[in-house]
């Protein structure tokens, strides 16, 4: 059993709190058995004020923070000193420091300001709402912030955007935890999409494009059906029936990414699936995914998720046995 703390602070907006309790919640084993306990404490134990019109009393204090595996901080709309002038009040700061190490730090929109206001994010990457990316990176000049992406995952320190992006995050932790398998069974008991393509940059408000700009899902599906192919940028462009870099600047404005890193990480999904369920040697996975030679998967698969394939599948499979 994997124990998650979720601290709800003042202010905290209801919808991303409960995401924790909700996606964690629906991981089972084969069994059926629940895979991660979930429980929420506020600092001092009482009722903290939500964003909505109401009051929300958790059954524990912080010390639960000393116990858990995961800690998870939801954002808040009245961070105040910590998002004013970058430091933690006393008793926040005294709840964190009885945070184990070696605990998972995971933080959802602006709860990143919590993680960096404790330090946590200084040299390491980490996202928050795109519309706080700017305030966040003048404020914590050493922290790494990418505000084009759903959430950012560095090891022991995860971070998301806002809202749905909260989703993103949780059931990508649990597929890091148990495989693909499980999560996608989470995501369907959710009725949440088991990955979301592209990243914040599709949600930023731009001017309308041109009718005729868009429209490249089709080419992505065609894609999609061709992965193990050496499928080209070329190629999509002319079944786009448009120049590359046309082609190229509708797929970023439609996605958030381009066609290269997109295509990439499509393979490597894949890849990570046929690891998890076949015993196909790595070169055949390779091959299947679109990677061509097991050293081009390492690579990428390395690159990813700082794994080798070896590596992954003996995270992995015997789960899936």
């Amino acid at each position: 059993m994997h124990y998650v703390g979720v601290l709800a602070l003042d202010g905290v907006v209801p919808f991303e709190l409960g995401i924790p309790a909700r996606i964690f919640g629906a991981a089972r084993d084969s069994a059926g058995d629940r895979l991660y306990s979930v429980t929420t404490c506020s600092v001092d134990g009482g009722p903290v004020r939500t964003e909505a019109d109401y009051l929300l009393t958790p059954a524990h204090d912080a010390s639960l923070l000393a116990t858990v595996d995961t800690v998870v901080i939801p954002p808040s709309h009245a961070l105040g000193p910590v998002r004013e002038e970058g430091r933690l009040p006393g008793p926040l700061r005294e709840a964190l420091a009885t945070v184990r190490p070696g605990t998972r730090m995971v933080a959802i929109c602006t709860g990143a300001y919590v993680l960096a206001a404790a330090g946590l994010l200084d040299g390491r990457p980490a996202t928050t709402h795109w519309r706080e990316a700017d305030r966040l990176r003048r404020m914590f000049t050493t922290a790494r912030i990418d505000p084009d992406v759903l959430f950012v995952d560095d090891g022991d320190i995860l971070t998301s955007a806002g809202v749905a992006a909260g989703i993103d995050l949780c059931v990508h932790i649990v597929r890091r935890d148990h495989g693909s398998d499980v999560a996608n069974e989470v995501a369907r008991s959710c009725v949440v999409p088991p990955w979301r393509d592209g990243g914040q940059a599709q949600y930023i408000r731009r001017p309308v494009p041109d009718p005729v700009a868009t429209g490249t899902a089709p080419t992505q599906a065609w894609v999609m059906e061709r992965l193990a192919e050496p499928v080209t940028l070329a190629d999509m462009a002319a079944h786009a029936n448009v120049s590359v870099r046309t082609f190229t600047r509708r797929f970023r404005d439609e996605v958030g990414t381009s066609p290269g890193q997109w295509l990439v990480r499509r393979r490597v999904d894949l890849a990570r699936h046929l690891l998890e369920t076949t015993d196909w040697p790595v070169d055949v996975v390779a091959g299947r995914s679109g990677f061509g030679t097991g050293v081009s998967l390492r690579r990428h698969l390395h690159a990813a998720l700082g794994v080798t394939p070896q590596a992954y599948r003996r995270t992995f499979r015997p789960l899936q046995r």
